[in-house]
């Protein structure tokens, strides 16, 4: 459970600094290096802290709490091994209200800020959140369903043990769903650009425009946290082959080394798709999300039709 956690706090900014690299080779540019990020995070870690006027602890607490919140879910989540403290602890609904915690805390920092911008974002970030939470939990519920349990580590022995649902319709469109909505979830294109500098179209980004310093810092490990556990419950919950059924070291270290190239070449083909993607207009996101929740709902009345049978 602790290397899984470290894992994902090492890793998760070179992720996102492949994931930049690959963009930037598709374009043309050289790029600024995959542990460009980490370079990042330490500069800001030394710059003086500010605090705008007139801001409450909403502002100050949120920061610690999106990275806190990430770490209890990647400490809960079976990304390496199923045989972990948390086994038995790790429940889908409990995954996802945790996941919800940090984006309603970093919603009610925009709002502290008492900035246009601020609030704006945090209009927009609850709009995708209450249609990519529910699009989360069934999509995951529909994989749930054969297992006979909610809890993460049931669901991914389950598939352990017959891939072959995996490939099965609902499977299929259970990870379609999850897909859409971890591109939402985590603000990437279609949905939103995580590299925009034009207000009007920022989600994310209008939210922690105040931010400065360590707080900043926090913010951007949060949010890159996030994007390597969503894309790590992806590779997990579709391809669950190499993860560890004990505690073993060896076989826990074999399981995050195999989670790290996965999660590579998911990150990796999404910046490739990136280049040939257009953000949506606003008011086309929640068609698109909700196509998300009808694939899940699709997936959960699918599985529920073949686990009956």
């Amino acid at each position: 459970m602790c290397a899984q956690v470290v894992a994902v706090v090492a890793g998760a900014p070179l992720l996102t600094g492949l994931m930049r690299q690959v963009r930037a080779r598709m374009e043309g540019r050289a790029g600024a290096g995959v542990r460009q990020p980490w370079r990042d995070l330490r500069k800001l870690l030394r710059k003086e802290p500010i605090t705008p006027t007139g801001t409450g602890p909403a502002f100050r607490v949120a920061p610690a709490l999106l990275v806190a919140t990430t770490a209890v879910v990647a400490a809960l989540m079976p990304l390496a091994s199923t045989a972990t403290l948390a086994t038995g602890r790790s429940d889908l609904i409990l995954v996802v209200a945790l996941l919800a915690l940090g984006t309603v805390a970093l919603a009610l920092a925009g709002l502290d800020t008492g900035t246009a911008f601020g609030g704006m974002g945090a209009s927009r970030e609850m709009t995708v959140a209450a249609l990519v939470e529910p699009a989360i939990l069934l999509a995951v519920f529909a994989l749930s369903l054969p297992a006979g349990s909610t809890d993460l580590a049931a669901i991914v022995s389950a598939g352990l043990r017959d891939a072959d649902r995996l490939a099965s319709p609902s499977g299929l469109l259970a990870t379609a769903a999850l897909a859409l909505a971890v591109l939402a979830e985590t603000g990437r294109l279609p949905v939103d650009n995580p590299t925009t500098h034009l207000e009007l179209t920022m989600v994310h980004e209008a939210m922690v425009l105040e931010y400065a310093g360590p707080d900043l810092a926090l913010v951007e490990l949060g949010a890159q946290m996030r994007l390597a556990v969503l894309l790590g419950l992806l590779a997990t919950l579709a391809a669950p082959w190499g993860i560890a059924t004990t505690a073993a070291p060896l076989a826990v270290a074999l399981a995050i080394a195999l989670l790290a190239v996965k999660v590579a070449a998911l990150g990796a083909a999404l910046a490739a798709a990136e280049v040939c993607w257009a953000k949506l207009r606003l008011f086309r996101v929640p068609e698109l999300l909700a196509g998300s929740l009808l694939l899940a709902l699709l997936a959960v009345t699918a599985s529920y039709f073949l686990t009956g049978a």
